[in-house]
């Protein structure tokens, strides 16, 4: 490491003639060879630096120079500093450097410097290089243990582990938002918790996470309120005042408040809770930017596929009648009772009405999200009931109602659930000279964002985090591996290697926290009610050889130091288990990864890329670039964006991942713009039978005429 840290190691700048915004831009032409300009691209990334983000670097003369200005100035948290000896810190830097990292696009570049490096409090001068993010976050999330520090200085540079953005934004940060990328909060019958939901939904809006509410427990439009019946104006009112608190909060200018909310299908409510969403909705109900999720049980596909009515109950009733919350009620189990039950009221729609509604928003929105409730319940190896997930559709956890004083204390704290994340990059992970620390110290990590999480402002929150030390390990980068191993994204083999893939990190995570359970001597809360506790999660691996038969498959791994676990491997993992428990409630959910990908040059999550060369809209720059990883003009075959491959070889893939992966996946599905409403049902219908537990957003490719892609193309003129 150089004492001058703005040093970039290029000796010499490139031709003037063409800036980096320029340079960036040709790669939307093709040569005079017909090939896409990759090169050129990769001059951005040099120019961008030299012309701009070397001019805009303060200067210090050495490390300790720097770190004492950043300190004494207020811009890191020095208690994060004084836990280590000054010559640990500098080895870490130099180790950091050592790397040589340089950004292989320009939207990596271009994305790390406006979106996460620290910058002066005018915002005009950087404070930090890359290199310099990944020893902050290191260090704090070490907490004091240098060893730990250079692992995850190591896993970061090389690119194989990406915390997530709250985390990378803010970790070692003064004037900072929290780690946490997302939350969830219960919201039950009565204006004691929906005052809380929205007090929360703006202390976590204000703090930089994204916030998803479950409206189920909601009584319906028209039911009583103290036995004066027609008294409730139901959901959509409180939908209204949570959009707005979510308008109004952000995190400092750096994250925009974002919220979901859900609803059970069988919710009185649920078609005027769709139809927020129509483009021609009344003002008074049109809800802009919040997003909608539905909550859909087995029940109601049966119901729809034979044709028959689905009957919606009232939440104030089925509270009455069962003494538990809607939510906490399995509608597939208690339907039929539910139904002949005159205590309860209801009202009836068509199934296949409620669908066809379904898709219908779906086509003008891309909402709702949807998660399948029986599937998630079924396949969930904790205590408890899943009843709704987060903005992202990926996370898949057990909460408990809270109780409060007519003042709004607390008369009992709840379970509400907060999503701590990161993800691996499968390329770089089967790289890794040992894929089993990899894993582990991922995991260590994201265990550190659980431990120094305290959201203090909504109790319910802190208390779930500190019952459950859960965390949510993600991947990115599947289409860019497969491509460049010369697989073709939902082909066999890639099915193949995706479960022995998420398998072998599935028992590397679940290995990672049991070690730290028995070095702690402390296991999550409920820890002795699930099914890790009991065995009867491993059944499934240790009862059957997931061992993959492909050959292509097979070399995969004996190139790679990840050890697809056997029969034997699983039932010794599960007796340790047994003996000191796992201090993670949760270990896996695979979000959908943005800005952090291309900083990681990586396709975006497990889905397949949706352009050869994506094209973006980034602020007052306008259009930017981006290749897609490992992509060259001789294997470009291998690159078939989303829209060619479909949406069932897309669940294919999940459905795959999925029954190794705890918590959810956020499953995006992306159609032709011929698609019809008929075709997004059977994909509803598909996807339930394959075993995917939620849906994120429905994407259909708009037409030449609209605008922004051409088929076929790379990319347009400029």
């Amino acid at each position: 490491m150089v004492d001058n840290l703005t040093d970039t190691g290029l000796e010499t700048a490139l031709p003037p003639e063409l800036d980096y915004h320029a340079l960036n831009a040709q790669l939307n032409l093709y040569d005079k060879d017909g090939k896409i300009q990759f090169d050129a691209d990769r001059k951005a990334a040099r120019q961008y630096f030299l012309t701009h983000v070397n001019q805009n670097t303060v200067f210090f003369h050495d490390l300790k120079e720097k770190l004492d200005y950043l300190v004494e100035e207020g811009y890191y948290e020095g208690e994060v500093l004084e836990q280590y000896k000054f010559e640990d810190i500098k080895k870490l830097f130099q180790q950091a450097y050592g790397w040589k990292f340089r950004f292989p696009t320009f939207l990596g570049a271009f994305k790390y410097y406006t979106s996460y490096t620290l910058k002066t409090f005018d915002g005009k001068r950087y404070l930090e290089r890359f290199e310099d993010r990944v020893c902050v976050v290191a260090l704090y999330l070490a907490q004091g243990d240098i060893e730990m520090a250079r692992h995850l200085v190591d896993e970061m540079m090389s690119g194989r582990f990406q915390p997530a953005t709250p985390t990378f934004l803010n970790a070692g940060k003064k004037a900072r938002g929290e780690l946490v990328s997302c939350f969830l909060l219960r919201t039950e019958d009565n204006m004691e918790s929906i005052s809380r939901a929205i007090n929360g939904s703006l202390q976590l809006s204000k703090r930089g996470g994204g916030v998803a509410l479950s409206l189920t427990n909601l009584r319906e439009a028209g039911a009583p309120i103290k036995r004066i019946q027609n008294q409730s104006s139901g959901v959509v009112p409180v939908m209204k005042l949570l959009e707005d608190s979510f308008s109004y909060a952000n995190q400092l200018g750096a994250r925009q408040g974002a919220g979901a909310v859900y609803l059970n299908a069988h919710h009185p409510d649920i078609m005027s809770f769709l139809d927020t969403k129509r483009e021609n909705a009344d003002e008074k109900i049109r809800i802009k930017t919040l997003s909608l999720g539905v909550v859909i049980p087995d029940i109601t596909f049966h119901l729809a596929k034979n044709n028959e009515d689905m009957y919606l109950f009232s939440p104030y009733d089925v509270e009455r009648v069962y003494g538990k919350p809607f939510s906490d009620i399995s509608v597939t189990e208690k339907y039929r009772e539910m139904v002949d039950n005159p205590q309860i009221q209801k009202k009836k729609i068509s199934a296949r009405r409620f669908f066809q509604t379904l898709s219908e928003i779906q086509f003008e929105s891309g909402y709702p999200y949807i998660l399948f409730e029986d599937t998630a319940n079924r396949e969930n190896p904790i205590d408890g009931r899943i009843s709704m997930s987060n903005l992202c559709s990926e996370i898949l956890q057990v909460s408990e109602p809270s109780e409060y004083h007519p003042d709004l204390s607390y008369k009992h704290v709840g379970k509400d659930i907060s999503c701590n994340l990161g993800s691996l990059n499968i390329a770089k992970a089967m790289d890794s000279e040992d894929f089993s620390s990899t894993i582990e110290y991922a995991i260590r990590a994201l265990t550190a964002v659980s431990d120094l999480s305290d959201i203090e402002s909504v109790p319910s929150v802190a208390a779930g985090n500190a019952r459950s030390h859960a965390v949510g390990l993600g991947a990115m980068n599947l289409h860019g591996y497969l491509a460049r191993e010369g697989i073709y994204y939902g082909s066999e083999d890639s099915l193949e290697f995706v479960s022995a893939y998420f398998m072998t990190v599935a028992f590397e995570a679940i290995k990672a926290s049991n070690k730290i359970a028995k070095e702690r001597g402390e296991t999550f809360d409920g820890f002795e009610r699930s099914k890790y506790a009991s065995g009867e999660f491993f059944k499934k691996y240790t009862e059957k050889d997931w061992q993959p038969k492909s050959e292509v498959v097979k070399a995969l791994f004996a190139k790679s130091t990840a050890n697809v676990p056997t029969q034997a491997d699983w039932q010794e993992l599960a007796d340790s288990v047994a003996q000191y428990g796992m201090y993670n409630q949760n270990l896996q959910a695979i979000p959908p990864t943005g800005s952090i990908s291309y900083i990681n040059h990586s396709t975006s999550s497990i889905h397949p890329i949706t352009s050869k060369v994506e094209i973006r809209k980034e602020g007052k720059i306008g259009r930017v670039y981006y290749p897609a990883p490992y992509m060259t003009n001789e294997n470009l075959d291998f690159y078939q964006d989303a829209y060619e491959i479909g949406p069932e070889k897309i669940i294919d893939v999940y459905a795959a991942a999925t029954q190794h992966v705890d918590q959810g996946l956020s499953l995006t599905l992306f159609y032709p713009d011929t698609v019809t409403t008929r075709e997004l049902n059977k994909s509803y219908i598909y996807a339930w039978r394959k075993g995917i537990k939620s849906l994120y957003y429905v994407r259909i490719r708009q037409s030449a005429l609209e605008g922004t892609e051409i088929e076929g193309c790379v990319s347009c003129m400029l």
